[in-house]
């Protein structure tokens, strides 16, 4: 599967990708009684400095990139659902949180770790395609930048729809 959009390269005041972003900067606490998935697009990021508009900015087929350990902490399916509600089409970041990564597969929202790419030299506004048979990142000025590859579970459980559409599919004895 090929996956193209624009980028939003998450980067600090000095432009240096932001790493460990946790859960609380993704979707903060404080909006924790918000339960429709349609709704929390708008939160997405509105605790992480420099990042706070950043929902009103996304649109539908954009691309996140983040550094090492991107969110790390809590169990927040929020998290992941906020960026879903935007229509955000992948994240990738150098690495993510365990809980997270598992979050994020497991309710069919790509997401793609690329170690090292913050030397790739992408800014937000590229255009970037991802190739997620084989890991490869390309942007319309063709750098190219090798992730890894989705995993063929992580393929079809986002093929599936999610872990539970999985699972269905899957049925007692397969």
């Amino acid at each position: 599967m090929k996956i193209k959009g624009r980028v939003w390269v998450l980067t600090d005041a000095k432009g240096m990708l932001i790493d460990d972003i946790d859960t609380d900067m993704i979707f903060h606490n404080r909006y924790l009684a918000e339960t429709d998935i349609a709704k929390m697009g708008q939160y997405a990021l509105d605790n992480l400095n420099g990042w706070e508009d950043f929902a009103e900015k996304a649109a539908s087929g954009d691309i996140v990139i983040a550094g090492r350990n991107f969110g790390s902490g809590s169990s927040r399916q929020q998290a992941v659902d906020c960026f879903k509600s935007l229509g955000i089409s992948l994240l990738i970041a150098e690495s993510f949180g365990a809980i997270y990564k598992r979050n994020a597969i497991n309710s069919a929202m790509p997401i793609l770790e690329a170690p090292g790419i913050r030397d790739a030299g992408y800014k937000s506004g590229d255009i970037i395609e991802v190739n997620t048979e084989n890991g490869l990142i390309v942007n319309e000025n063709d750098i190219q930048f090798q992730g890894r590859a989705f995993s063929r579970v992580q393929r079809d459980i986002l093929t599936a729809g999610g872990l539970f559409s999985y699972a269905e599919k899957m049925g007692p004895g397969n």
